[in-house]
Formats: C-alpha cells, structure tokens, sequence
C-alpha cells in the first residue's frame, strides 16, 4: 500500500515543481522583456548654457551640480553637458538660446532678460523686495508659477526657480558713500531695477557679465559694482580692486536663479522626466541658497580680518531715498503692458502679507536675539 501513495506523491511534487519552474520561467521573461523595453528607452543628449563662468563657486558650480542631479535621478535618461558664459553663447545670449532651441537648458537670473518682457525681473528679485524664503513661498504656494509660466509662454521657454543667494551686498566702491548726493556721477555695474533706480539718483548704470567686472573696477572704467556677496566676490577678486563694501543689498534682498528649459521639448518628455527635472530644480533651490549661507559667513570673516576690507552700512537717510525711489520705479514698470501691471500687484500684495508675518516671525526673533551680543567664540 504504500509504494503506491510514494509515487503519487512523487508525481504531484513533481508537477508542483514543474509550474513553479514554468512560473519562474514567464516571471523570467516578463523581467527580461521589461529589461529589454528599458534598454529601448530614449537617451536625451542635451546642453545647458549658463550665465556664469564655468565651474564659478556657488552659481557655475551649482548648475553643475543640477546637470548631474537631473542625469542621476533620470537614470540616465537625460544626459547633459554645461556650458559656462562664452562657451557656445554669450552670457547674455542664454535666454535666447533656449528658446529657438540652441540650447535644451539655461540658468540664469530672469532680470537679464528685462529687455524681453518687463515682467521677467519680479522672478528673480526687485529693489526692496522678497527675502530667499519669501520668494520661494511666492513661487512655490503663493501663485508666482503660474505668473512665470505666463510671461514666458510667448518666448517658448518654461522656468523653474534653481537658486537663491540670499541677501546679497550693496557693492564695492572706491569712495564712501555718505549722502544721496555721493551717487551722482558715479559709474556703476548693476542690473535689473537696481539699476534704474540708480540712474534716478544720478549714476550712470552699466551692465556688464559676471567675468567682466573686475577688470573694468581694477582700471577705472566704472567707479563701483555690486556682484553678490562675499564668497563670489571674494572668488572675483573684488576687494583687490575697491576699498569699501557696502550693506545691505537693498536692490537684491533674495535673488531667485532659474533654470529654464525650451517648452515644446519639455512638454514632449514622458511625464516622469518632467517630474524629475521640476524635483531637481527644488533641489538646486535648497542647495545653493544653504551654500551661501554658509559660504557668506565664512567669506565676509576672511575679507575683514585677513584683506582688511572696509566694511560699511549705507546711511538710513540714504536708504529711506533709496527704498522711495525704488517704489516710484515699480510703479512706472507696472504700467508698461497689462502683464505686467498684473505680475506687479500679485507681487506687491502677497508682500505686504508677507511683511505682516515675517515683522512677528523672522524680524521679531532676530531683534530679540540682537538684544544681547551672543557673537563670542563657544569654548
């Protein structure tokens, strides 16, 4: 009786085995054709002009870094190679390189491309404006997306915010600064409203790209600039060139970077790849504005005590003309074209609440900490 029910057993464990095999086997070939479907999937080749020079800390370096971030997280779907200022296009050129499609990718700052729509300098920073974490709510919760993604539209160009400075410098100049008057003749580098609001106090404004400005400070063909803020400037070399740097950065009070990137091809892409570049703009936002953070710090230190940099705030009179004209240049902006009178009031509104917050939140503990010099080395 039981030689019988061996074999029964036997031919039953042996057909268990035989489908689990044939199972393993279709599991097989469903990862092997998935496997082959992947292989199949289309590698993006694509290029990325910057403003900046190549491999320029925080900013040249921070693109890099974003290039490689989007290749990683694509699984190297999207391959791509950086190209600082001058490399394939002037630093100025980069807008409109992405947008007829020279250039995949560009990062910038929007207000180098004024001269396009009057719209574009809200996205990057204005005279007494937002903070870095104010731009970012504006941006990201507050509805400034959608503001972008219309102004651009006509341009055939999408941005994303890829970068924050931070609060950056008033500048570098080879004489103080002691009165309103003292702006009058003087010749200076700074972009965007910065610049038109300088122009009403009588200085006559030039524009020039990042590795152009310590030459022409260093033989006088301009008097003053404004870059950053200590760690780039200090790379640039600017305290070789002026004596006395300037606080705060009324013009640039959180400057946002992009990243843009020519529309009709980003709307062609799988829809995870999309996701994916979006996620690594997000990304290069948090990084960059941390590295200057931490950067700024350790720089200004080193420009004080080692180079025996001139540090000066600009005089509260001076400021308090400063931030009127700086109003009266965003009231006149408002009123170029529909667009930008929206862009204006959207900005202008969600400052004011922000204001409201930030005087209890961010102000308020700041001027709480002040109260007691807390600067001392930790033994």
């Amino acid at each position: 009786m039981s030689k019988p029910t061996t074999r029964r057993q036997w031919i039953l464990r042996a057909s268990k085995g035989a489908l689990a095999l044939g199972g393993l086997g279709v599991l097989g070939s469903q990862a092997l054709a998935s496997k082959a479907d992947s292989s199949k999937e289309k590698i993006y080749h694509w290029k990325m002009v910057t403003t900046w020079p190549p491999q320029f800390p925080g900013l040249g370096t921070g693109a890099e870094k974003l290039a490689q971030n989007i290749e990683t997280l694509s699984g190297g779907r999207i391959k791509i190679k950086v190209y600082g200022a001058g490399e394939l296009v002037p630093a100025m050129g980069v807008f409109d390189a992405v947008s007829r499609g020279v250039a995949e990718l560009g990062h910038g700052a929007s207000y180098y491309w004024q001269g396009k729509h009057p719209a574009c300098t809200f996205f990057a920073s204005v005279p007494f404006g937002l903070t870095a974490d104010e731009m970012n709510g504006w941006i990201y919760y507050g509805g400034a997306q959608q503001l972008w993604d219309e102004v651009y539209a006509p341009f055939h160009v999408k941005g994303f915010a890829a970068g924050n400075t931070g609060v950056q410098m008033g500048g570098w100049f080879n004489k103080e600064i002691k009165k309103v008057e003292d702006f009058k003749g003087l010749k200076m580098r700074m972009p965007g409203l910065g610049g038109e609001v300088l122009t009403k106090l009588g200085a006559t404004v030039v524009t020039l790209a990042g590795g152009e400005i310590f030459q022409a400070l260093k033989t006088g063909s301009i008097d003053a600039t404004e870059w950053v803020g200590p760690y780039n400037d200090q790379a640039f070399g600017l305290h070789k060139a002026a004596q006395y740097y300037y606080w705060p950065g009324w013009h640039e009070p959180g400057t946002t970077l992009e990243c843009i990137i020519n529309k009709k091809l980003f709307e062609s892409l799988p829809s995870d790849l999309q996701k994916v570049i979006e996620i690594s703009c997000q990304a290069a936002n948090l990084d960059m504005q941390s590295e200057f953070t931490a950067r700024n710090a350790q720089a200004l230190a080193n420009l004080v005590v080692e180079h025996r940099v001139k540090i000066r705030k600009f005089p509260e009179e001076v400021l308090k003309e400063i931030d009127k004209i700086s109003q009266e240049v965003l009231l006149e902006y408002s009123k170029k074209d529909k667009l930008t009178g929206k862009v204006y009031k959207h900005f202008m509104n969600y400052r004011k609440a922000c204001m409201a917050w930030i005087k209890v939140a961010e102000q308020g503990y700041s001027l709480a900490r002040s109260l007691r010099d807390r600067t001392g080395d930790v033994k």
